[in-house]
């Protein structure tokens, strides 16, 4: 029997091949092993995908690097809910469901906090992008899906480009919700923060910064990371983006730029299974391993 079970992607078990990338992910997941171990507590990593493993001999499953669940989505709901009957999750069941999928900025946005300006558009609306834009007089912005990943069919759009996105978007709206965005121009010019939190407390920050020439911030499409420190302000914010979710989080990373109007805003809050740079301040990993142990 497990004390606690460090969920990961099949790709991140055992790695045949290694690079500076994965050797990163192993350490990150191994700073979490280790400081469950130094409390006495028995975990190990697993696959969420093991088809091998029996997800009653562990107390608890902790979601940390389960990096593949987009590409596999069907099968992951399916496993998600028979797992949530068979042991304890972290984040919980609920607080995952919810964070799925991006609808969940308009609850953020409902209890008070600033969130990027976002437009939903539901499976099966016949709008094209140009009349979208026209509607709502945006010239430069971003269009993804509610459900991703790693900026899987995200797009920056302006309204000399639209035509060339009508048919992938037309294609994906079919069965799919989509959301989209006003450009934020701070993600070039300074990048978009995350801030690491446990429970409700802030630990540590880093600043992405995507590649000239991109938009997009993540590592897979040649993002940097740097050690940041944030505001007063910044640290409010993600404070209060964690403390309006209905489930608790026992950990959540909160990305934050600063919105059109120069305000902090909520880009993203990562619930399901956030990088959180427990590299950047191993003592985060420390408190993650603490909190989970007063749950035992």
């Amino acid at each position: 029997m497990y004390d606690v079970i460090i969920l990961t992607d099949e790709r991140y078990v055992n790695p045949k091949e290694r690079s500076e990338y994965i050797d990163n992910v192993m350490r990150e997941d191994w700073l979490v092993v280790e400081a469950l171990q130094n409390l006495g507590l028995k975990a190990k990593k697993v696959a969420w995908s093991d088809t091998t493993f029996d997800w009653t001999q562990t107390k608890i499953a902790l979601f940390r690097t389960t990096w593949d669940y987009a590409e596999k989505f069907t099968a992951f709901s399916d496993w998600l809910m028979e797992v949530s009957m068979k042991t304890k999750l972290i984040n919980d069941y609920e607080t995952i469901i919810w964070n799925l999928d991006k609808h969940y900025l308009l609850d953020l946005k409902e209890q008070g906090i600033n969130v990027v300006e976002t437009y939903f558009i539901e499976p099966g609306d016949k709008r094209t992008l140009f009349e979208l834009h026209s509607e709502l007089g945006w010239e430069k912005t971003v269009l993804k899906p509610t459900i991703s990943a790693a900026a899987k069919d995200t797009f920056k759009l302006n309204l000399e480009s639209l035509s060339d996105y009508e048919d992938r978007y037309t294609y994906l709206v079919k069965d799919e919700s989509m959301m989209l965005q006003p450009f934020q121009e701070d993600v070039i010019k300074r990048g978009e923060l995350s801030l690491m939190m446990i429970g409700d407390e802030y630990t540590h920050a880093v600043l992405k910064k995507a590649k000239p020439g991109d938009f997009r911030v993540q590592d897979d499409f040649g993002g940097t990371v740097q050690d940041y420190q944030p505001t007063k302000k910044e640290i409010d914010l993600a404070v209060a983006a964690v403390r309006a979710c209905e489930g608790k989080p026992l950990y959540a990373r909160v990305d934050i730029v600063n919105d059109n109007n120069g305000n902090p805003a909520i880009s993203e809050l990562e619930l399901v299974e956030p990088e959180m740079w427990f590299r950047k301040n191993e003592k985060a990993a420390g408190m993650l391993a603490d909190a989970i142990n007063e749950l035992l």
